[in-house]
């Protein structure tokens, strides 16, 4: 994992309607690149947050269908720690396969850059994106209840947001609603990338059983990357988009959105829209 900063502080003017500006500093999120090769292959570069590294690289791989196994990967390295005289050699990342293991470069249906806020953008084409990966095999119907206590767990747990923000969250939970992880990045993708990749060294793919929880809205793309990892369920506190919601209906998916609290005559509660699959209890 990256020792950089997923913030940094920078100097800032402060200016309030009827108080005097200040000038004071503001944490503000890291986004760098980082490349990521296959055998000395470079095949993308991606912005994002500094920060499971690895995590990263090995789940952008799983998703784009070039890693199924944990066998096939002996190590994945970086060309260089932070302060080598080689620069920008800190962020790249190389995938050291094991012996007889292969991957197809040619399954790879992003262009070389990807930036931290594209989703369907940074695929060459629609068709490329509707993959091998099959429906769910056991779908899962969540409990109101669960789903209604996430959206606290999941702020508790953004530290990286509380300082700057500035990051996305991803975080799982089991059926119950208990938090398995959780991962920031300035990207969407990458932070759900980071999940995926720590799935993948802990060998729990696929992540039958878990309800995936993102701090904001629902693209084709983020879809596609749960079903690659076997995920279920995915909420939201923001919407889906039409691709989206088509993309889980047609993969045994739920899809909840807009997962937010709200008041009513009893008190604080929450609201949410079902757009695929259905809810218990």
């Amino acid at each position: 994992m990256s020792s950089a900063p997923a913030q940094r502080a920078h100097p800032i003017m402060k200016a309030v309607a009827g108080e005097p500006d200040v000038r004071t500093e503001d944490a503000v999120a890291v986004e760098e690149p980082l490349e990521i090769r296959v055998g000395g292959r470079g095949v993308a570069v991606v912005m994002r947050t500094p920060g499971h590294d690895r995590e990263l690289a090995a789940g952008f791989l799983v998703t784009e269908g070039m890693l199924t196994r944990r066998d096939d990967v002996l190590d994945l390295v970086r060309c260089a720690e932070p302060g080598s005289p080689t620069p920008g050699a800190e962020n790249i990342i190389d995938v050291l396969l094991a012996p007889g293991a292969a991957v197809d470069f040619t399954r790879l249906t992003r262009h070389v850059f990807t930036s931290s806020s594209c989703g369907i953008c940074s695929k060459a084409t629609i068709e490329a994106v509707r993959t091998q990966f099959p429906p769910v095999a056991a779908p899962l119907v969540p409990r109101r209840g669960v789903l209604a206590a996430l959206p606290a767990r999941l702020r508790a747990a953004q530290t990286g947001f509380a300082r700057t923000g500035g990051l996305h969250a991803g975080a799982l939970f089991d059926a119950e609603g208990n938090l398995e992880a959780v991962r920031e990045d300035v990207g969407r993708h990458n932070a759900l990338d980071k999940l995926i990749g720590r799935a993948f060294f802990a060998e729990q793919l696929p992540l039958s059983g878990r309800i995936l929880l993102v701090s904001g809205r629902v693209s084709f793309e983020l879809m596609q990357k749960a079903l690659a990892a076997g995920i279920p369920c995915v909420a939201a506190i923001s919407a889906p988009t039409t691709a989206a919601v088509e993309f889980a209906q047609a993969s045994g998916q739920t899809l909840i959105g807009f997962l937010r609290p709200v008041a009513g005559e009893g008190g604080a509660g929450m609201r949410m829209n079902v757009y695929a699959g259905t809810l218990a209890g």
